[in-house]
């Protein structure tokens, strides 16, 4: 893959771990204005206020000038490609239409429910679309996302989209020792409609374990809890024999459902045949 300007090879930090299938990242936004406190994108200077990107979308043609047709691209994977102030901008809207132009194979990543107003794109494009979720419990969802839409918006998302015949994904992470693992059989019921589940446990660097703590004070014990798990490159990880009594359900509620599943940078196999779902994608 030859390197581009602002649609770029995706590589989560050279993981070891990671399984993506080969593929481009884009983010039209530089930030967040989700707020997500487990965000793992804070080493990102400012990244909870969300900018635009000047010339987004010349710059975006010229990048897709030089790559062939059917190129899978990734949207977003550092930031979120529908924040509010996409409604108002229609960015993501402008990047759509050009990726639908030059025949680019296309995996949406999101938070919102906003992106079921490009349907209309997005049923024309080799495409599919991947929804975050953590928790059913919108006052939960409250403190830990708290510029994100609500759980059941972003459930109706995925409902609208499938329901309009584009391959959904339930991105089930992270999920969050203490605070959201039991919740993991419950949500996996309640989106049994989609093509495909992603999980992995929470991943903590120095300054979201601080914001863990600092909003969830009964996590403090995450200090000890994690400094027995591993660390990878920058990364916290649980202890991998609780990681997979976390993955292990995921695993069991996804077969009850008759769902391919997979898991993100954890290390352990699974049989689908992507792990981000793009194999969905025709």
């Amino acid at each position: 893959m030859g390197h581009t300007y602002l649609i770029k090879p995706f590589d989560p930090w050279k993981s070891p771990l990671c399984t993506c299938p080969e593929k481009y990242s884009l983010n039209p936004y530089t930030g967040c204005s989700h707020r997500c406190i487990y965000c793992y994108s804070t080493y990102i200077p400012n990244f909870y206020r969300l900018r635009v990107k000047k010339n987004l979308l010349p710059r975006v043609e010229k990048d897709l000038s030089k790559l062939p047709k059917r190129s899978p691209i990734s949207m977003s994977n550092s930031s979120d490609p529908y924040p509010p102030l996409e409604k108002k901008l229609g960015l993501t809207r402008g990047v759509l239409k050009l990726l639908k132009e030059y025949e680019m194979d296309l995996m949406i990543v999101t938070k919102s429910d906003i992106v079921t107003r490009d349907i209309d794109l997005i049923t024309e494009m080799n495409a599919a679309v991947s929804i975050s979720l953590t928790t059913l419990d919108k006052k939960l969802a409250s403190k830990l996302e708290p510029g994100a839409p609500e759980p059941m918006k972003r459930i109706e998302a995925l409902r609208k989209l499938h329901s309009e015949g584009i391959p959904v994904i339930l991105r089930l992470d992270p999920v969050i020792p203490g605070k959201t693992e039991r919740e993991i059989e419950n949500i996996i019921e309640e989106c049994s409609f989609v093509s495909h589940v992603v999980s992995s446990t929470l991943k903590l660097r120095f300054d979201s374990l601080k914001r863990m703590i600092e909003n969830f004070p009964d996590l403090e014990y995450y200090r000890q809890l994690y400094a027995k798990g591993e660390k990878i490159q920058n990364s916290f990880y649980l202890p991998r024999e609780y990681r997979w009594k976390i993955l292990n359900r995921v695993k069991r509620a996804c077969e009850r459902y008759g769902l391919s599943y997979a898991f993100c940078r954890e290390g352990f196999d699974f049989k689908a045949k992507s792990c981000d779902g793009s194999h969905l994608i025709r």
